[in-house]
């Protein structure tokens, strides 16, 4: 164990570097040390409020059974891990989505041509599975600027009193603030709050130059206080992007909370009916949670998943930053609709496992069907789809044939289809090496079934062999940190009972 903590030293130095963007070597959580968080426990307990939505890993499957899937770009997952770590909880296995851990970050595929979506493919070996290979299929979007059309955003804001505290209101108005300055003069901007009952502080207000100072001073009065009626907080905020609606434009409400709705409806399924007809009238949803203690994931994945949104979780300002600022683009401006991968193999191929999405399965059925509700994509984003597979001894030539599905937002909702061809010669690539990273910490977080001969000290040693491509990243960067950090949270666990070393 010495010796992989002591393979970590140059690529710390490195971190610490790159990220002084990143509030100058670790996040900004606005407390002096990890016993100064809320809810902090140094036994490494996480607390009992958290709920996350139940997953089932994906299994093998033989490759003469199709995979299809909804795409989306959530990274909720990577800040959830990664929050726990620097409290030194525990993490519930429930909590760990190998995808958003893997989306969370940006990779070099080839733009698109012509289109808004793009597929290209990359295998390598499988690093916990001897003999068997990894594949790649990493799709990227088309940039779009902000100031291509108008928009209507309603910042819905949960103000209960369980948002009290800097990492929960405080972010929130934060993050909102950036938000703000990011906007363009012609953007109408509402304010909708929502406690024991609900407010409208602004109705559809311009966010012109003069107007941002007093925006900013009503985010920067909101006070966290009684209980959380989001119910009414989502209906109102509906009605007001429905009043101030823009043919043609950006519709979006933007929800922040921890998801503890106690008053009115509080069932995810009840809360999925109404954000996705309120979704197929072209209002759509970004959420993001915040706080520790009594989050609730699935709430807010819900509202997400059907809400034609994303969901990312704040846990520290410089979160906050990368959401509303480097990632700005992909939170607000949807370019492919309805997004589906679908991955055919050929008799090379024994059988695979397609790793994470376990809980955006569809049918061939949804595959093939035009109207089918899947996932939502943002403008300049990267999405990765990483296989497991066993190939037949002697296998040669073309293994898989990968095909996106999406519609155009940017031409009408045109239905289109993209497709790239993976065979045994496919190359690999640093991108992958480092997803295959990404992947295997998952497989150790999640204590997985399939992680096979998984170990920090392997992932450990590749992100050493990886310095040169992370360096010049400063997220990248900080995952070389937190697996070093885990690293050594597990070294201090006694009997080896949560981690694998």
């Amino acid at each position: 164990m010495k010796k992989s903590i002591a393979l970590l030293g140059s690529l710390i130095v490195s971190a610490c570097l790159a990220l002084t963007a990143c509030s100058a070597g670790g996040r900004d959580y606005g407390y002096d040390s990890p016993a100064d968080y809320p809810y902090f426990d140094p036994d490494g307990n996480d607390g009992e409020g958290y709920e996350y939505g139940a997953i089932i890993e994906n299994g093998f499957v033989s490759a003469e059974t199709p995979s299809y899937f909804s795409l989306d770009r959530n990274t909720a997952g990577y800040s959830l891990v990664r929050r726990a770590i620097e409290a030194n909880a525990n993490i519930p296995p429930d909590s760990v989505r190998i995808e958003e851990m893997i989306n969370y970050f940006d990779y070099s595929y080839p733009l698109p041509d012509g289109e808004a979506a793009g597929v290209s493919g990359y295998l390598t070996d499988c690093p916990w599975t001897v003999g068997n290979k990894l594949f790649a299929a990493g799709v990227r979007t088309v940039e779009r600027s902000l100031t291509d059309g108008n928009a209507n955003y309603v910042f819905l804001i949960d103000t209960s009193g369980s948002m009290s505290g800097d990492d929960r209101l405080g972010l929130a108005k934060y993050g909102l603030n950036l938000l703000v300055d990011e906007l363009g003069g012609s953007d109408l901007i509402s304010i909708v709050t929502y406690a024991s009952g609900c407010k409208t502080l602004l109705d559809g207000g311009e966010c012109s130059d003069g107007n941002k100072a007093d925006l900013k001073k009503k985010i920067s009065s909101l006070r966290a206080y009684g209980a959380t009626y989001g119910e009414k907080g989502i209906q109102r905020a509906y009605e007001v992007a429905e009043s101030h609606y823009i043919t043609g434009g950006n519709n979006r409400v933007i929800l922040i909370s921890d998801g503890d709705f106690n008053c009115g409806i509080s069932d995810p399924d009840e809360m999925k009916e109404f954000v996705q007809e309120k979704a197929a009238s072209g209002v759509y949803l970004s959420v993001l949670g915040v706080g520790m203690g009594n989050l609730r994931s699935n709430v807010l994945e819900t509202l997400a998943l059907n809400g034609n949104g994303n969901y990312a979780y704040l846990d520290s300002k410089t979160e906050a930053e990368k959401v509303f600022r480097h990632d700005l683009k992909g939170t607000l401006i949807t370019v492919a609709k309805d997004a589906k991968a679908g991955v055919t193999f050929t008799e090379n191929v024994e059988k695979y496992r397609l790793i994470g999405y376990d809980s955006k399965i569809i049918s061939e059925d949804d595959f093939n069907d035009e109207n089918a509700d899947t996932g939502e994509i943002g403008s300049n984003l990267c999405v990765t789809a990483l296989y497991e597979l066993t190939l037949k001894e002697g296998a040669s030539g073309k293994i898989a044939d990968v095909e996106l599905r999406y519609k155009n937002a940017l031409e009408n909702d045109e239905s289109r289809s993209v497709k790239c061809e993976i065979d045994t010669l496919t190359p690999s690539s640093d991108d992958l090496g480092f997803i295959s990273c990404v992947a295997e910490f998952g497989l150790i977080l999640r204590q997985s079934e399939y992680k096979g001969d998984a170990s920090l000290e392997n992932v450990i040693n590749r992100l050493e062999d990886l310095s040169e491509y992370i360096s010049g990243d400063a997220y990248k960067s900080e995952f070389v940190r937190l697996v070093g950090k885990y690293s050594e949270n597990a070294a201090g666990k006694s009997g080896g009972k949560y981690f694998k070393i």
